[in-house]
């Protein structure tokens, strides 16, 4: 029984060791996705890797394992925009007024759109090797706005004649339309503008 006992223990601590590195794994590669984020902001696609491995506090080494290609990085912290704006859906929805939870998520749009638009040049390289990767996105995010409408119609904040698709394409407007440098702050006020009118 002891023997045994024993060796239950050491398969349980083997299991733990090899779960450590899995969730460091995770761990790098999620401050890989931030670090290239801030870093494309601050410095713009032209930034380095390595400088992206360094923001990380990882080696260059790591950032090749996660990301083998500068277009896979760009492809990351685009699909991880795109997971932050339509798993926001479902929390507003439970934490706030439906007709709120829709403004809000319109504002998060515009910082989806901020980041989109700072990665666009090397985003299309992106999707043209896999054409899937905005078919997905735009399933994800119509989906989202198609639950806040749907929930503000319904709770009688929000007019009837709404159309999910017309509000995405209007506020796909005011932000990729705009090319002044103060586009951000411009959406931001037409957003406002564009749920006083959704108003009843």
């Amino acid at each position: 029984m002891r023997s045994r006992a024993i060796d239950v223990k050491r398969r349980a601590t083997a299991t733990a060791t090899a779960r450590k590195p899995r969730a460091d794994s995770t761990r790098n590669r999620q401050s890989l996705i931030d670090a290239a984020k801030g870093a494309f902001a601050e410095v713009g696609l032209t930034v380095s890797l390595e400088d992206i491995a360094r923001r990380a506090s990882v080696g260059i080494g790591t950032l090749y394992r996660h990301f083998p290609t500068r277009e896979d990085v760009v492809e990351a912290v685009y699909r991880h925009e795109v997971e932050q704006l339509t798993e926001a859906a479902p929390r507003l929805i439970e934490t706030l007024p439906a007709a709120e939870a829709l403004h809000r998520w319109m504002h998060l749009f515009i910082d989806y759109i901020a980041t989109k638009r700072l990665i666009a040049p090397s985003l299309g390289a992106a999707a043209a090797r896999k054409p899937a990767l905005y078919a997905s996105s735009s399933e994800l995010i119509n989906h989202a706005i198609s639950t806040l409408v749907k929930r503000a119609v319904e709770s009688g904040k929000v007019r009837k004649d709404i159309s999910p698709t017309d509000l995405l394409r209007g506020m796909v407007g005011v932000s990729f339309g705009n090319t002044d440098a103060g586009w951000e702050a411009s959406a931001r006020r037409l957003i406002d503008l564009m749920m006083d009118g959704l108003r009843r």
